[in-house]
């Protein structure tokens, strides 16, 4: 009696190789399909949510304090910087004194933001001895506003301005966003900043 051994395999079981094949499409599929996905999202710009956790504008562009006609503030650490193109008036300085009450609201992180004053114009003597009395810390920068309005033709009112510490404008804000929702984002940027 004699038996033949049968040792080819059905059509429908997957061979050894063709497993393995299957494996590495899978594997790079599980490796760089997410990747793939993210630019195809980023360039078309779908399934990109809507919400935000910032309350300003947000500038992430690379502008500089230079490009908006700023000169001579430091570097060196987060900064709270007011504009006033024209002349600081009321909604200027309401802006001034929440920069400095957000500077006092970090608490320990103080230390590692600053604020400040760029101005077009002079101001007025009587607001002048006021900053200089109650506002010790405040820096005063220039401001050319001839490259201001040319950076922003839209916006001839004081703004405050979130910059981090190489430079680089992160956040904008008018005088109608509350010191709380300032002191937030912030707060946020300094807690994910590693620098300043």
């Amino acid at each position: 009696m004699s038996t033949t051994l049968n040792t080819s395999l059905p059509d429908d079981v997957p061979t050894p190789r063709k497993r393995g094949r299957l494996q590495l499409i899978l594997l790079l599929l599980v490796a760089v399909g997410p990747m793939i996905l993210a630019t195809f999202m980023y360039q078309w710009r779908f399934w990109v949510p809507d919400g935000r956790n910032y309350h300003g504008t947000l500038i992430g562009n690379g502008t500089q304090l230079a490009d908006i006609g700023v000169q001579g503030a430091a570097q060196e650490r987060w900064q709270l910087l007011v504009t006033a193109p024209g002349d600081c008036a009321e909604d200027c300085r309401e802006l001034v004194y929440a920069a400095r009450q957000i500077h006092i609201g970090l608490n320990r992180e103080a230390a590692r933001a600053s604020h400040g004053l760029v101005i077009a114009r002079p101001l007025d003597a009587a607001y002048d001895e006021q900053l200089r009395r109650e506002y010790p810390q405040l820096g005063r920068y220039s401001l050319d506003s001839v490259v201001y309005q040319k950076a922003m033709p839209d916006t001839p009112e004081a703004q405050l301005w979130i910059v981090d510490p190489h430079g680089n404008l992160v956040l904008r804000y008018d005088s109608k966003t509350t010191g709380k929702d300032i002191l937030n984002d912030l707060r946020l940027l300094l807690k994910l900043s590693q620098i300043g």
